[in-house]
């Protein structure tokens, strides 16, 4: 079927041709995404679906923790808070646990929210 493929395909162009700064915003997008379907995974008790997400979130933290540029007094703060966001995660995959899960979720709303601001503060 042909469907899936240009839906494929239209998303590898989205990302191709996005701005770092909309990049980053997918990257919050799907890390919400990710911890919206643990949570519902969670609430199902489907064990491995819930860690699967959790793990996509997590990559997507050490992602935003690994691209952090030191030389700006603000990349510690953000490190401080990427880290701890990993740490409930990691938390929450031990005990499927969906309080912690949503607390982490406010907290990537709340991030990116602040970024869209900047972005559309930048324009």
């Amino acid at each position: 079927m042909a469907l899936p493929n240009s839906y494929q395909n239209y998303q590898n162009s989205k990302i191709m041709t996005a701005s770092p700064a909309q990049l980053t915003l997918m990257l919050y997008d799907g890390a919400i995404k990710f911890c919206n379907l643990a949570i519902m995974a969670v609430e199902d008790g489907n064990i491995q679906k819930a860690h699967d997400n959790i793990k996509k979130v997590e990559n997507i933290i050490q992602e935003f923790r690994s691209t952090l540029n030191f030389k700006y007094e603000v990349a510690k703060d953000f490190e401080n808070i990427y880290k701890y966001i990993y740490d409930r995660l990691v938390e929450a995959n031990i005990h499927k646990d969906k309080e912690i899960l949503e607390e982490v979720l406010e907290h990537l709303r709340s991030m990116r929210g602040t970024w869209e601001e900047v972005m559309k503060r930048a324009r």
